[in-house]
């Protein structure tokens, strides 16, 4: 491919730079065709549009490929943990033994909350959405921890990375006790990241809490498949929030806010949802026809991005059979989870379009089964992408040539005109 594009409008033509990457598309500078033109470009939701240069993740949608600095996502399930991962995409390689050591010390050590800070919860009404505490909570985060938010800082944006990472699973834990009524259960150094998670959600006074081996490494493939997926709503947010030289506390905060929305981190609530309202296994064919006479919504088939199949889905399927299988529960929603998989995978309908299961569709199904409800759902992907969104955020600050954002507009409203009178008008 030649290095620049010609670009002729009228009687002028615009030279733009193609810029290469190491993989995927290139792409052609357009930063000062403005400057030079007196023109913008138009692309809403920026779907054609590179708005940063990063060496986290990439995604080939096409293809179905999805790597976390290099390293396919499906190896990284099978054989690494969310700890190892949040190191991969904090520094760019994976961790030898005394890193990681290291690296797990200070994540365990810091998933203490400040003692104040339980009070804070208590604002919240208890009926209140979990998603709407873990907003609010992680914002109020800088106020108790106001000695690492230098972001001119490495040593401090490092502490606040670690904080972030680790005490993300003691907000969102609380937010699931408060919003339970039970409780608070605090964290304990001698568990593994996701076992004490799943300790801190589940453990009651009123009895010991055996860990399960099965449903503690399923929690970490969760988290895994979740930690990053590139320049997603929620991470471009962070980066934007993060342009203006806002501390990481209130860049992740606005990351949970964009998460919220039930087109990105809703997604997977909204497919249990459907199978809520499809109830049993009978009704399946009924549904199945409306789907194809597109009276109903299908959710958790399909991808944006991924044009075949959803490579994290692979994973998750396997993760979600071995749960069920673990746990024997006799769920009628499952059922009919299972059944409709069954026919998603075998009926040409679903083949032609290539609408397979994906992500949500089982992680929802996962979810539920180990006894989150639905509106935790979407608390968990903040949790495993928060640390996506502090190294997008990291890497971002350390860029050069990081600019504060700022979008342009068509601009389609009235031209100017005079104040009129209130009795004139």
């Amino acid at each position: 491919m030649a290095d620049k594009a010609t670009l002729t409008i009228g009687d002028q033509s615009f030279d733009l730079p193609i810029l290469k990457g190491t993989t995927g598309p290139d792409v052609m500078d357009v930063r000062k065709f403005y400057a030079d033109s007196d023109l913008f470009t138009f692309d809403p939701g920026f779907t054609s549009t590179a708005s940063c240069e990063s060496k986290i993740t990439f995604i080939d949608g096409d293809a179905g490929i999805l790597l976390h600095r290099g390293y396919p996502i499906d190896q990284l399930v099978e054989k690494s943990s969310f700890l190892e991962v949040c190191y991969l995409l904090l520094h760019g390689e994976l961790p030898n033994a005394a890193e990681f050591e290291t690296f797990d010390h200070n994540i365990t050590y810091h998933t203490m909350l400040h003692a104040q800070f339980d009070r804070f919860f208590e604002g919240f009404r208890r009926d209140a959405h979990p998603m709407a505490i873990m907003t609010g909570a992680v914002g109020a985060l800088s106020a108790f921890y106001a000695d690492s938010i230098n972001v001119d800082d490495p040593r401090e944006r490092e502490i606040s990375a670690h904080r972030l990472i680790a005490k993300m699973p003691t907000i969102a834990a609380r937010a699931f006790k408060y919003h339970m009524g039970q409780p608070f259960v605090s964290p304990r150094n001698n568990l593994s990241y996701s076992e004490n998670f799943l300790r801190m959600c589940f453990a009651v006074p009123a009895e010991d809490w055996v860990p399960n081996p099965i449903l503690t490494r399923a929690m970490d493939r969760i988290f895994i498949l979740h930690a990053d997926h590139e320049q997603n709503a929620s991470t471009s947010t962070v980066r934007l929030a993060g342009s203006s030289g806002a501390h990481p506390f209130a860049c992740i905060a606005a990351g949970i806010a964009c998460l919220w929305g039930p087109s990105h981190g809703g997604a997977n609530q909204e497919a249990l949802e459907m199978l809520e309202e499809i109830g049993t296994v009978d009704k399946i064919p009924e549904f199945i026809e409306g789907v194809k006479a597109r009276k109903y919504k299908l959710m958790g088939f399909g991808h944006r991005v991924y044009k075949n199949f959803d490579p994290r889905a692979t994973a998750m399927q396997k993760t979600c059979h071995e749960v069920l299988g673990e746990l024997g529960i006799n769920d009628p929603l499952l059922e009919v989870a299972m059944e409709l998989e069954k026919i998603a995978l075998s009926d040409p309908y679903f083949i032609e379009r290539k609408l397979y299961p994906n992500i949500d569709f089982y992680s929802g199904i996962t979810l539920r089964a180990m006894g989150f409800p639905s509106k935790m759902f979407t608390v968990l992907f903040a949790l495993a992408r928060t640390v996506g969104w502090i190294s997008q955020w990291k890497e971002m600050f350390e860029d050069p040539a990081r600019k504060i954002g700022r979008p342009r507009q068509l601009y389609t409203g009235a031209t100017q005109r005079d104040y009129a009178p209130i009795d004139k008008r």
